[in-house]
Protein backbone atom coordinates (compact mmCIF):
# COMPACT_ATOMS: atom_id res chain seq x y z
CA UNK A 1 0.00 0.00 0.00
CA UNK A 2 2.78 2.45 0.37
CA UNK A 3 4.25 1.56 -2.52
CA UNK A 4 0.77 2.46 -4.64
CA UNK A 5 0.46 5.91 -2.39
CA UNK A 6 3.94 6.64 -3.18
CA UNK A 7 3.36 5.89 -6.94
CA UNK A 8 0.22 8.53 -7.13
CA UNK A 9 1.84 10.82 -5.69
CA UNK A 10 4.49 10.54 -7.62
CA UNK A 11 1.67 10.83 -10.26
CA UNK A 12 0.80 14.50 -8.99
CA UNK A 13 2.88 16.54 -11.29
CA UNK A 14 1.46 14.33 -14.58
CA UNK A 15 -1.80 14.84 -13.60
CA UNK A 16 -1.01 18.53 -13.21
CA UNK A 17 0.23 18.61 -16.58
CA UNK A 18 -2.67 16.95 -18.29
CA UNK A 19 -4.84 19.42 -16.88
CA UNK A 20 -3.11 22.28 -17.92
CA UNK A 21 -2.59 21.09 -20.91
CA UNK A 22 -6.51 20.09 -21.35
CA UNK A 23 -7.46 23.22 -20.28
CA UNK A 24 -5.38 26.04 -22.58
CA UNK A 25 -6.16 23.50 -25.92
CA UNK A 26 -10.10 23.25 -25.59
CA UNK A 27 -9.48 27.75 -24.78
CA UNK A 28 -7.46 27.19 -28.24
CA UNK A 29 -10.62 25.57 -30.13
CA UNK A 30 -13.28 28.12 -32.12
CA UNK A 31 -16.33 28.57 -30.63
CA UNK A 32 -17.82 29.95 -27.76
CA UNK A 33 -20.05 28.29 -25.37
CA UNK A 34 -22.03 31.31 -24.33
CA UNK A 35 -23.47 30.88 -28.25
CA UNK A 36 -23.70 27.47 -27.83
CA UNK A 37 -25.57 27.29 -24.79
CA UNK A 38 -27.64 30.72 -25.40
CA UNK A 39 -28.96 29.53 -29.22
CA UNK A 40 -28.81 30.80 -32.55
CA UNK A 41 -31.78 33.24 -32.06
CA UNK A 42 -29.60 34.66 -29.18
CA UNK A 43 -28.74 38.34 -28.81
CA UNK A 44 -25.66 39.98 -28.38
CA UNK A 45 -26.05 41.06 -24.90
CA UNK A 46 -27.78 38.25 -23.58
CA UNK A 47 -24.88 35.92 -25.01
CA UNK A 48 -22.49 38.89 -22.90
CA UNK A 49 -24.64 38.32 -20.23
CA UNK A 50 -24.33 34.74 -19.92
CA UNK A 51 -20.65 34.48 -20.79
CA UNK A 52 -20.04 36.87 -17.97
CA UNK A 53 -22.35 34.53 -15.73
CA UNK A 54 -20.40 31.66 -16.72
CA UNK A 55 -16.80 33.51 -15.96
CA UNK A 56 -15.81 32.73 -19.62
CA UNK A 57 -15.16 37.29 -20.05
CA UNK A 58 -12.62 36.89 -17.30
CA UNK A 59 -8.62 36.45 -18.11
CA UNK A 60 -7.61 33.33 -19.18
CA UNK A 61 -4.75 32.82 -16.44
CA UNK A 62 -7.47 34.01 -13.62
CA UNK A 63 -10.03 31.33 -15.29
CA UNK A 64 -7.54 28.53 -14.58
CA UNK A 65 -6.14 29.16 -11.42
CA UNK A 66 -10.03 29.20 -10.39
CA UNK A 67 -10.22 25.92 -11.62
CA UNK A 68 -7.30 24.01 -10.40
CA UNK A 69 -8.16 25.68 -6.92
CA UNK A 70 -11.62 24.06 -6.83
CA UNK A 71 -9.75 20.85 -8.41
CA UNK A 72 -7.94 21.44 -4.84
CA UNK A 73 -11.44 21.07 -3.03
CA UNK A 74 -12.47 17.67 -5.24
CA UNK A 75 -14.83 19.75 -7.17
CA UNK A 76 -14.24 19.36 -10.89
CA UNK A 77 -17.04 21.56 -12.16
CA UNK A 78 -20.73 21.68 -13.30
CA UNK A 79 -21.29 20.86 -16.92
CA UNK A 80 -22.67 23.37 -19.05
CA UNK A 81 -24.24 21.26 -21.38
CA UNK A 82 -25.94 18.97 -19.03
CA UNK A 83 -26.37 20.91 -15.98
CA UNK A 84 -25.10 18.50 -13.51
CA UNK A 85 -21.82 17.85 -12.14
CA UNK A 86 -18.71 16.38 -13.83
CA UNK A 87 -17.72 14.00 -11.95
CA UNK A 88 -21.06 12.71 -11.15
CA UNK A 89 -21.63 12.54 -14.78
CA UNK A 90 -18.42 10.72 -15.10
CA UNK A 91 -19.42 7.95 -12.95
CA UNK A 92 -22.64 7.56 -14.70
CA UNK A 93 -21.10 6.54 -17.68
CA UNK A 94 -18.51 4.89 -16.40
CA UNK A 95 -20.24 1.25 -15.80
CA UNK A 96 -20.73 1.47 -20.20
CA UNK A 97 -17.15 2.16 -20.92
CA UNK A 98 -15.13 -0.13 -18.53
CA UNK A 99 -17.27 -3.09 -19.64
CA UNK A 100 -17.02 -2.20 -23.12
CA UNK A 101 -12.93 -1.75 -22.26
CA UNK A 102 -12.82 -5.02 -20.29
CA UNK A 103 -15.13 -7.02 -22.86
CA UNK A 104 -12.78 -5.96 -25.66
CA UNK A 105 -9.44 -6.77 -23.21
CA UNK A 106 -10.48 -10.11 -22.27
CA UNK A 107 -11.16 -11.02 -26.39
CA UNK A 108 -7.41 -9.21 -27.14
CA UNK A 109 -5.12 -11.30 -24.27
CA UNK A 110 -5.62 -14.44 -25.18
CA UNK A 111 -6.16 -13.85 -29.15
CA UNK A 112 -3.28 -12.00 -29.16
CA UNK A 113 -1.11 -13.59 -26.91
CA UNK A 114 -2.05 -17.03 -28.75
CA UNK A 115 -1.34 -15.57 -32.11
CA UNK A 116 2.13 -14.27 -31.32
CA UNK A 117 3.01 -17.36 -29.99
CA UNK A 118 1.86 -19.38 -32.79
CA UNK A 119 3.99 -17.08 -35.05
CA UNK A 120 6.98 -17.14 -32.92
CA UNK A 121 7.28 -21.37 -33.21
CA UNK A 122 6.41 -21.04 -36.90
CA UNK A 123 8.89 -18.22 -37.22
CA UNK A 124 9.60 -17.72 -41.46
CA UNK A 125 7.28 -19.63 -42.51
CA UNK A 126 3.47 -19.40 -44.12
CA UNK A 127 1.82 -19.74 -40.78
CA UNK A 128 4.20 -16.60 -39.48
CA UNK A 129 3.43 -14.83 -42.80
CA UNK A 130 -0.43 -15.69 -41.91
CA UNK A 131 -0.41 -14.50 -38.49
CA UNK A 132 1.77 -10.96 -39.55
CA UNK A 133 -0.52 -10.08 -42.29
CA UNK A 134 -3.82 -10.43 -39.63
CA UNK A 135 -1.57 -8.40 -37.54
CA UNK A 136 -0.85 -5.61 -39.93
CA UNK A 137 -4.78 -5.17 -41.22
CA UNK A 138 -6.16 -4.93 -37.71
CA UNK A 139 -3.39 -2.19 -37.45
CA UNK A 140 -3.98 -0.25 -40.46
CA UNK A 141 -7.53 -0.30 -41.27
CA UNK A 142 -9.84 2.17 -39.65
CA UNK A 143 -11.96 1.60 -36.64
CA UNK A 144 -15.21 3.26 -37.85
CA UNK A 145 -14.64 1.93 -41.49
CA UNK A 146 -14.89 -1.69 -39.99
CA UNK A 147 -17.16 -1.03 -37.41
CA UNK A 148 -19.64 0.53 -40.54
CA UNK A 149 -19.34 -3.05 -41.78
CA UNK A 150 -19.80 -4.63 -38.83
CA UNK A 151 -23.38 -3.59 -38.79
CA UNK A 152 -23.87 -3.84 -41.97
CA UNK A 153 -23.35 -7.63 -42.00
CA UNK A 154 -23.98 -8.81 -38.56
CA UNK A 155 -26.98 -6.38 -37.54
CA UNK A 156 -28.87 -5.83 -40.77
CA UNK A 157 -27.86 -8.50 -42.89
CA UNK A 158 -27.73 -11.13 -40.81
CA UNK A 159 -29.50 -9.72 -37.42
CA UNK A 160 -27.46 -11.56 -35.11
CA UNK A 161 -26.28 -8.70 -32.93
CA UNK A 162 -28.34 -5.06 -31.97
CA UNK A 163 -26.65 -2.06 -34.27
CA UNK A 164 -26.71 -0.41 -31.60
CA UNK A 165 -27.53 0.91 -27.85
CA UNK A 166 -26.75 -0.47 -24.34
CA UNK A 167 -28.16 -2.97 -21.94
CA UNK A 168 -27.09 -2.96 -18.67
CA UNK A 169 -26.16 -5.76 -16.51
CA UNK A 170 -28.94 -5.33 -14.43
CA UNK A 171 -31.16 -6.11 -17.78
CA UNK A 172 -29.18 -9.76 -17.75
CA UNK A 173 -26.10 -11.08 -18.54
CA UNK A 174 -26.97 -12.23 -22.40
CA UNK A 175 -28.54 -8.83 -22.93
CA UNK A 176 -25.85 -7.13 -21.82
CA UNK A 177 -22.98 -9.06 -24.07
CA UNK A 178 -24.79 -8.96 -26.89
CA UNK A 179 -25.27 -5.28 -26.61
CA UNK A 180 -21.22 -5.28 -26.67
CA UNK A 181 -20.37 -8.32 -28.11
CA UNK A 182 -19.96 -6.60 -31.47
CA UNK A 183 -18.30 -3.38 -30.53
CA UNK A 184 -15.89 -4.82 -27.86
CA UNK A 185 -14.78 -7.00 -31.01
CA UNK A 186 -14.09 -4.25 -33.29
CA UNK A 187 -12.03 -2.42 -30.61
CA UNK A 188 -10.32 -5.23 -29.50
CA UNK A 189 -9.57 -6.46 -33.65
CA UNK A 190 -6.28 -2.81 -33.49
CA UNK A 191 -4.81 -4.21 -30.20
CA UNK A 192 -4.80 -8.26 -31.61
CA UNK A 193 -2.53 -7.18 -33.86
CA UNK A 194 -0.43 -4.75 -31.75
CA UNK A 195 -0.09 -7.75 -28.53
CA UNK A 196 0.72 -10.34 -31.37
CA UNK A 197 3.85 -8.36 -32.92
CA UNK A 198 5.23 -7.62 -29.36
CA UNK A 199 4.74 -11.28 -27.85
CA UNK A 200 5.93 -12.65 -31.12
CA UNK A 201 9.42 -10.66 -30.50
CA UNK A 202 9.63 -11.46 -27.11
CA UNK A 203 8.98 -15.37 -27.86
CA UNK A 204 11.51 -15.07 -30.76
CA UNK A 205 13.90 -13.52 -28.28
CA UNK A 206 13.42 -16.44 -25.25
CA UNK A 207 13.75 -19.13 -28.09
CA UNK A 208 16.69 -18.44 -29.07
CA UNK A 209 18.21 -18.66 -25.73
CA UNK A 210 20.69 -21.36 -23.81
CA UNK A 211 18.02 -22.97 -21.38
CA UNK A 212 15.24 -23.23 -24.47
CA UNK A 213 17.72 -25.64 -26.02
CA UNK A 214 18.89 -27.33 -22.60
CA UNK A 215 15.06 -27.63 -22.64
CA UNK A 216 15.05 -29.58 -25.76
CA UNK A 217 18.28 -31.74 -25.09
CA UNK A 218 16.89 -32.78 -21.73
CA UNK A 219 13.84 -34.54 -23.84
CA UNK A 220 11.16 -31.69 -22.54
CA UNK A 221 7.99 -31.88 -24.84
CA UNK A 222 7.73 -28.50 -26.88
CA UNK A 223 4.39 -28.09 -25.17
CA UNK A 224 6.51 -27.75 -21.71
CA UNK A 225 9.20 -26.34 -23.35
CA UNK A 226 7.62 -23.43 -25.39
CA UNK A 227 4.42 -23.04 -23.03
CA UNK A 228 6.34 -23.30 -19.70
CA UNK A 229 9.63 -22.25 -20.03
CA UNK A 230 10.17 -19.79 -23.13
CA UNK A 231 6.47 -18.12 -22.67
CA UNK A 232 7.02 -18.13 -18.80
CA UNK A 233 10.17 -15.55 -19.56
CA UNK A 234 8.47 -13.58 -22.21
CA UNK A 235 5.62 -12.52 -19.63
CA UNK A 236 7.21 -10.05 -18.47
CA UNK A 237 6.68 -8.28 -22.05
CA UNK A 238 3.26 -9.46 -22.09
CA UNK A 239 2.38 -7.36 -19.09
CA UNK A 240 3.90 -4.38 -19.83
CA UNK A 241 1.99 -3.96 -23.24
CA UNK A 242 -1.30 -5.27 -21.70
CA UNK A 243 -1.46 -2.24 -19.27
CA UNK A 244 -1.08 -0.12 -22.21
CA UNK A 245 -3.19 -1.93 -24.09
CA UNK A 246 -6.00 -1.67 -21.17
CA UNK A 247 -5.27 2.08 -21.46
CA UNK A 248 -5.53 2.54 -25.22
CA UNK A 249 -8.59 0.25 -24.76
CA UNK A 250 -10.30 2.78 -22.45
CA UNK A 251 -9.36 5.91 -24.68
CA UNK A 252 -10.38 4.26 -28.30
CA UNK A 253 -13.66 4.09 -26.94
CA UNK A 254 -14.69 7.17 -28.42
CA UNK A 255 -15.08 6.27 -31.76
CA UNK A 256 -16.19 3.25 -31.32
CA UNK A 257 -19.18 4.22 -28.99
CA UNK A 258 -20.30 7.08 -31.54
CA UNK A 259 -20.78 4.30 -34.18
CA UNK A 260 -23.03 2.37 -31.67
CA UNK A 261 -24.42 5.17 -29.79
CA UNK A 262 -23.46 3.51 -26.36
CA UNK A 263 -23.92 6.24 -23.60
CA UNK A 264 -19.78 6.03 -22.19
CA UNK A 265 -17.41 8.22 -21.42
CA UNK A 266 -16.32 8.30 -25.32
CA UNK A 267 -19.50 9.84 -26.30
CA UNK A 268 -19.53 12.00 -23.44
CA UNK A 269 -16.36 13.34 -24.90
CA UNK A 270 -17.45 13.99 -28.04
CA UNK A 271 -20.44 15.70 -27.31
CA UNK A 272 -18.56 17.80 -24.82
CA UNK A 273 -16.35 19.02 -27.41
CA UNK A 274 -19.11 19.63 -29.73
CA UNK A 275 -21.17 21.95 -27.04
CA UNK A 276 -17.75 23.81 -26.19
CA UNK A 277 -18.57 22.65 -22.71
CA UNK A 278 -14.91 23.14 -21.16
CA UNK A 279 -15.86 22.27 -17.19
CA UNK A 280 -16.97 18.76 -18.53
CA UNK A 281 -14.05 18.00 -21.34
CA UNK A 282 -11.28 19.33 -18.44
CA UNK A 283 -12.68 17.19 -15.38
CA UNK A 284 -13.06 14.12 -18.03
CA UNK A 285 -9.67 14.37 -19.12
CA UNK A 286 -8.72 14.78 -15.83
CA UNK A 287 -10.18 11.92 -14.67
CA UNK A 288 -9.22 9.96 -17.37
CA UNK A 289 -5.79 10.51 -16.80
CA UNK A 290 -5.41 9.76 -13.34
CA UNK A 291 -7.21 6.66 -14.48
CA UNK A 292 -4.25 5.46 -16.81
CA UNK A 293 -2.15 6.02 -13.89
CA UNK A 294 -3.63 3.42 -11.77
CA UNK A 295 -3.66 0.83 -14.63
CA UNK A 296 0.38 1.57 -14.85
CA UNK A 297 0.53 1.15 -10.94
CA UNK A 298 -1.10 -2.02 -11.12
CA UNK A 299 0.93 -3.19 -13.92
CA UNK A 300 3.89 -2.39 -11.97
CA UNK A 301 2.26 -4.43 -9.05
CA UNK A 302 1.72 -7.20 -11.38
CA UNK A 303 5.27 -7.63 -12.47
CA UNK A 304 6.07 -8.89 -8.95
CA UNK A 305 3.47 -11.46 -9.64
CA UNK A 306 5.00 -12.41 -12.82
CA UNK A 307 8.70 -12.49 -12.17
CA UNK A 308 9.55 -13.09 -7.72
CA UNK A 309 12.76 -11.43 -8.60
CA UNK A 310 11.49 -8.15 -8.96
CA UNK A 311 11.52 -5.90 -6.07
CA UNK A 312 10.25 -2.50 -5.21
CA UNK A 313 12.12 -0.52 -2.27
Amino acid sequence: MRKVAFRLLQALPVLLLVAVLTFVLMHMLPGDPAVVIAGPDATPEAVDRLRHQLGLDRPLWEQLIQWLSHLGRGDFGQSLMLNQGVFSAFLERVPVTLSLALLAFAITIPVGVVLGIVAAYHRNRWIDSVVMGIALIGVSVPSFWIAIISVIVFSVELRWLPSSGYAPLSQGFTPWLLSLLQPAAILALFQIGYLARMTRSSMLDVLDQDFIRTARAKGLSEWMTVGKHAFRNALMSVVTVSGIILSLLIGGSVVIEQVFALPGIGRLVVQGIMARDYPLIQGTMLLLGFSFVVINVLVDLAYTLVDPRVRYD
